[in-house]
């Protein structure tokens, strides 16, 4: 597991040192929405298709002793 010591600024974007291997510039943006639309509780999942990313799957989770029903 990779672990990161600090965090960059919204206002300061870090700097990637060494080239891409992986994922593409654009990849990296996608991934960055979709976790910012995840809220208090969620999962992304990143599935790979003959070496290439192909999918992002986004699973949002609810807290269901917060939840609360609309009355009618």
């Amino acid at each position: 597991m990779r672990t990161f010591d600090s965090v960059a600024r919204d206002d300061e974007p870090e700097k990637i040192n060494k080239p891409l291997r992986f994922l593409k510039p654009q990849q990296i943006t996608l991934l960055d929405e979709a976790l910012s639309t995840l809220g208090e509780f969620g999962e992304l999942h990143l599935v790979v298709v003959k070496g290439s990313l192909r999918f992002i799957v986004v699973q949002k989770s609810y807290d269901a002793n917060k939840l609360q029903l609309e009355e009618e």
